[in-house]
């Protein structure tokens, strides 16, 4: 890896800045894409995104990995300014987080860039210089914060609450200003980091909203006194429960904290489908009126370890369909803005793409860790984090997920934030990887693998097929007379990419929404005696076999008589099975409950089952029923019990028995 000395690169960014004129003031303009071009990469453009999406980066680590002596080249291996490498790929916003002090007593910084106010005010200039503006996003703790930890910052320890309301008020304000003073063009500040279950070491959300009061308040006076538009955003993640959100979301309105932008953190292998994520932000832009935006976001371009010091994101995270190159990295980028945009959102932030290797082994990496702060955590970070960086301090876990390769060389997904407006087509049409499958066969059938599978481009666009070659020893070995479950691996005609069917050998069940998971509920019917259907499908997992909802029933108002059935067409002829499960209580001692199926003509009954406890589950069974192939099948459960008794009926089963 090519390093220099401090000076050098201080000398070279200072020439770069005068050459580009940004010591004068006026911003530099990158030359971004008027149309769809040619690229290293495919990027499918995103229809109708603006140029003001924000398209933003956290670099906080950048002064950090300078001062330890990394350089960053453009695609041509030539030195550039990390600013102005993402300026020109169409980057309009950098972030960075600030702690309060992150330093021990003897001034040696704990790690994970330093990141103080100073520091920001520096990268805030920078960034600036090239015309990008900047999001503020104050920790309010001297080290990081994140779900796990909210620690408080060390002046503030042994403050009441309204002491901390005044020092964290008193703090954002001075912070700003000197972040604004430094040259900073601050669009942007957020009052805490991931703030779910605390911030500055309270935990109840009364507190934390007294809290975020006082960084609102301040973040408004100051954008009042300099005459800036600043927004106010705060931060959240594991979002993968859209009613957990939305219940935060809630408290804070019931609390009216004046804030703008309700920002999250969503990683594709940690929170959840986009769709989902899509989901959430448009839910809280409806339901509470607020600006959203995802703050952090990224994914790997490789399993690699550049730095001896492990990463967050391995082999096992990967998401499929965005496999660990620039290409499925570029892939993932590109679809999580195009949710968040048709979501409504302000914009993606992607974090940390500089944070690569310092050192050329682990011994130099270990000292200029320490020394410049460049890993996550260095060990005078040990005092304060005694259970996280006291015992795992080092480098950096994120350097498979940077834009940058090891040795600082800007990757071609760097460039998709200046793509998604036009689009960009690359080279040859290559295969990325083939998409593994899974197949269900019934017990006594034959196994039929399919000839072809869908295969993964370097263009996300083409979603063509490709034949595959099954290992011939492992499909032989599949015994599809017993339950069981299988693996049989393939490869494509050149041999070069693999694919893996997974095979389970079960009862096929024939019964539709068959545990009631599926709105649409009308293939089962009901019928009842009285004037009231004691029936309805509830949703509460405990109640349930499986998933979230049941078949339920109550009534206090008379005996519950009644019936739910389902009748099933097209059956091929033979031998069958059928099973349901119940629970219940309360339903008297004269209570009768059987599973009854008609076929061929023909009734076949259970024998009856007692209802005799909550979760305590009775699964009726028939066997041997025949189907002639040409007639309906009807199954269902049959129920006679007394006023107030109660219970599920869940998860129905209809099989061959071949």
């Amino acid at each position: 890896m090519k390093k220099k000395g401090l000076q050098v690169l201080l000398a070279a960014v200072t020439a770069a800045s005068l050459l580009c004129g940004c010591g004068g003031g006026s911003a530099y303009e990158p030359k971004l894409p008027e149309g769809e071009e040619e690229a290293e990469i495919y990027v499918e453009k995103i229809d109708g995104i603006t140029d003001d999406f924000i398209r933003g980066v956290d670099v906080s680590s950048v002064l950090a990995e300078e001062e330890s002596g990394v350089v960053y080249y453009n695609k041509d291996g030539e030195e550039t300014d990390l600013f102005q490498l993402l300026a020109d790929a169409g980057v309009n916003y950098v972030r960075v987080r600030v702690w309060n002090d992150p330093y021990d007593e003897d001034g040696n910084g704990y790690g994970g860039g330093n990141c103080d106010a100073e520091k920001a005010g520096e990268i805030g200039k920078r960034a600036a210089e090239y015309g990008m503006k900047l999001s503020v996003d104050f920790h309010y703790s001297d080290f990081w914060a994140d779900p796990s930890k909210q620690f408080v910052p060390k002046a503030w320890a042994d403050c009441s609450l309204e002491e901390k309301e005044d020092l964290l008020y008193e703090y954002t304000k001075d912070s700003l200003k000197k972040i604004i003073k430094a040259g900073a063009d601050v669009g942007m500040v957020q009052i805490g980091n991931e703030i779910n279950y605390g911030m500055a070491g309270e935990t109840s959300m009364e507190n934390i909203t007294a809290l975020l009061k006082s960084g609102s308040k301040a973040v408004r006076e100051v954008a009042k006194s300099k005459k800036k538009d600043i927004k106010i955003a705060v931060h959240y993640t594991d979002i993968s429960s859209l009613e957990s959100i939305l219940e935060i979301a809630g408290k804070l309105d019931e609390a009216e904290l004046d804030y703008d932008v309700f920002g999250v953190s969503y990683y594709t292998f940690w929170h959840g489908t986009q769709e989902n994520m899509k989901e959430v932000l448009s839910s809280i832009a409806e339901t509470y009126g607020k600006e959203t935006c995802v703050m952090e976001t990224s994914y790997a371009y490789t399993t690699e370890d550049g730095d001896q010091s492990s990463n967050s994101v391995g082999e096992a995270d990967l998401v499929d369909g965005y496999p660990a190159t620039p290409q499925g990295q570029a892939n993932c980028i590109r679809d999580v803005m195009a949710s968040a945009f048709e979501a409504g959102a302000l914009g993606v932030f992607y974090w940390e793409p500089a944070w690569i290797p310092v050192g050329d082994n682990h011994d130099s990496n270990q000292k200029l860790w320490e020394q410049y702060g460049s890993g996550w955590a260095s060990s005078y970070a040990s005092d304060y984090d005694p259970n996280d960086a006291g015992k795992y301090y080092g480098g950096s876990s994120w350097d498979n997920q940077a834009l940058f390769d090891f040795d600082g060389k800007a990757l071609p997904s760097l460039d998709v934030f200046k793509y998604v407006k036009y689009g960009a087509v690359g080279g040859e049409l290559q295969i990325i990887k083939l998409k593994d499958i899974s197949i269900e066969a019934a017990i006594g059938s034959d196994l039929e693998l399919p000839d072809a599978v869908e295969a993964v481009y370097n263009d996300s666009r083409c979603k063509d097929e490709v034949e595959v070659h099954w290992n011939e020893e492992q499909t032989a070995a599949v015994d599809t007379s017993t339950a069981g479950t299988y693996t049989v691996r393939g490869t494509d005609e050149s041999g070069e990419h693999e694919v893996m069917a997974s095979i389970k050998v079960a009862n096929i069940n024939y019964v539709k929404n068959a545990s009631f998971e599926d709105a649409d509920s009308s293939m089962w019917n009901v019928t009842y005696e009285g004037d009231k259907n004691p029936t309805d499908i509830q949703t509460k997992p405990d109640d349930a076999v499986s998933g979230e909802n049941a078949f339920h029933f109550y009534s206090d108002s008379g005996r519950q008589v009644f019936t739910v059935e389902q009748t099933l067409s097209g059956l091929p002829a033979g031998t069958y099975a059928a099973t349901a499960h119940l629970q219940g209580g309360d339903v008297g001692s004269d209570a009768k409950f059987y599973l009854y199926v008609t076929a061929g003509g023909q009734t076949y009954e259970s024998e009856a089952v007692v209802l005799d406890g909550w979760v305590k589950w009775k699964t009726p069974t028939i066997s041997g029923i025949e189907v002639d192939g040409s007639s309906d099948v009807v199954i269902g459960i049959s129920a006679d019990c007394a006023a107030n008794g109660w219970g599920t009926f869940d998860d129905f089963e209809f099989y061959s028995m071949k």
